[in-house]
């Protein structure tokens, strides 16, 4: 199956077949897409059509239709909009962690409706996982999962396993746990089908597994099942009772959201502002950290007022300036990204940050030569000074060696402080190629050309 892009014509077909007035019509067409490519189509049409093609599906692709959609369409007021009884229904056949995802983001008011609706069992999971922070791993973990007792033989393993299975649509590992659930490892069914017909599970589990706390943060949990390369991973409180599981697809979902936040943090924008929001939003989001930027830039605007003499009787260092000032501040982006790039995946110890900022200097001082030997030839043909190219050219390589130090420098600084790096970076970054960048060029100027 290839990836399922949207394009004119499905949105053409579906908003055709919901303008016709014909539900078997528009049932027929529906059933020609997956449910996470009709979560997709959702986005291009009107809550209410959401809501007519809801109620017109199974409550089986419903649910997984409202699971697979974005959390910037909002899955939960379309839950919410929908009959109380349809609307239980599909909470019912969501999994539990799917469901506390959706109904976390209403009101509590609308929250004890949804639950009050719900079976006392279903009720009392989504309230305990409602305890849990978002983006923590109690928040990922599905408190549905297979889990056996270590001392059964293989045959009663099998029929627990086989019991169990009923109620869940998906399991990839089966967790092992003692009399009193405290979480004793891991074995896989190939291992418990190819064993002889008398063994106990506790000749198969293994019992070096990775696990996590529920407070555990979300982005270290991925990382570890990256790491290990484990499909799920389970979640135990601190005494080692069993409580849940994080399995890998929740992992995806949470690196693409890690992912997005960081860009839009480097680039200054705040993470609240969704991508598919209007432009009010965006302003709000976006115009404090342009005024911060505007007031960093009057500390560059003071370094050139400083060096206004040598700017009038050196015309043309004008023209330069900006390319000392933009190769400083693409240089220091690059250091940037790199460097919360890899803050994000790794824990630094105090040796590799230092090798990291060594590394940053490394680069600037060589990318700040080479290009520096461009500009400083340019100036040579174009403006026939010599000692003018000398400046420019100390200029820059200063420049991207400062922006290098700045770029792996600054992220990492703000990581030992506890602030998140990606926040702050971009301007405190830009400040400083930009004030140095001009302080170099026109400070030389005025040594080396007055």
């Amino acid at each position: 199956m290839q990836s399922f892009d949207l394009d004119k014509t499905d949105v053409s077909k579906i908003k055709s077949a919901l303008s016709s007035g014909n539900d078997e019509h528009l049932k027929a067409v529906l059933g020609e897409y997956h449910a996470s490519e009709i979560a997709i189509l959702f986005e291009s049409i009107t809550k209410e059509d959401r809501q007519r093609i809801i109620n017109l599906l199974s409550v089986e692709i419903a649910s997984e239709v409202i699971s697979e959609m974005h959390e910037e369409a909002h899955p939960e007021e379309l839950l919410l909009q929908l009959h109380p009884e349809k609307r239980t229904e599909i909470v019912e056949e969501l999994d539990y962690d799917d469901a506390t995802d959706i109904i976390s983001q209403l009101e509590e008011h609308e929250q004890k409706e949804i639950l009050g609706d719900l079976s006392e069992d279903d009720a009392s999971e989504i309230r305990n996982l409602l305890r849990y922070d978002e983006d923590t791993a109690g928040g990922l973990m599905n408190t549905e999962f297979i889990r056996i007792n270590l001392n059964l033989t293989k045959k009663d393993a099998i029929e627990e396993i086989i019991r169990q299975s009923e109620e869940i649509e998906e399991f990839y590992t089966i967790f092992v746990v003692d009399d009193h659930n405290i979480f004793r490892g891991i074995v896989s069914l190939k291992d418990i089908i190819k064993s002889k017909g008398n063994v106990h599970i506790t000749e198969l589990v293994k019992t070096e597994v990775a696990w996590v706390y529920p407070d555990m943060d979300q982005e270290e949990v991925a990382r570890l099942i990256s790491q290990y390369n484990i499909t799920s991973i389970p979640v135990v409180d601190h005494e080692m009772h069993l409580l849940g599981r994080v399995t890998f697809d929740d992992v995806i979902d949470v690196l693409e959201d890690e992912n997005t936040e960081d860009i839009l943090k480097i680039s200054g924008v705040s993470e609240d502002e969704e991508l598919s929001g209007n432009w009010i939003d965006a302003v709000k989001s976006r115009l404090p950290w342009l005024i911060i930027n505007l007031a960093t830039a009057f500390l560059a605007s003071a370094v050139v007022r400083y060096f206004e003499p040598t700017l009038e009787k050196i015309a043309v260092l004008s023209a330069y300036m900006t390319i000392i000032a933009g190769m400083g501040g693409n240089a220091a982006t690059q250091a940037l990204a790199v460097t919360v790039r890899r803050i994000s995946l790794y824990d630094l110890t105090d040796s590799q940050a230092y090798r990291t900022v060594l590394k940053e200097f490394t680069v600037g001082l060589i990318n700040g030569a080479a290009t520096g030997l461009i500009v400083l030839v340019f100036a040579l043909y174009f403006d026939s000074n010599p000692l003018l190219g000398v400046v420019i050219f100390l200029a820059m390589t200063g420049n991207l060696v400062i922006a290098g130090i700045t770029g792996a420098g600054i992220p990492l600084i703000l990581k030992r402080v506890g602030i998140d790096p990606a926040i702050a970076s971009s301007i405190i970054i830009t400040t400083f190629t930009d004030v140095f960048g001009f302080f170099l060029l026109l400070g030389l100027a005025s040594k080396l050309l007055l």
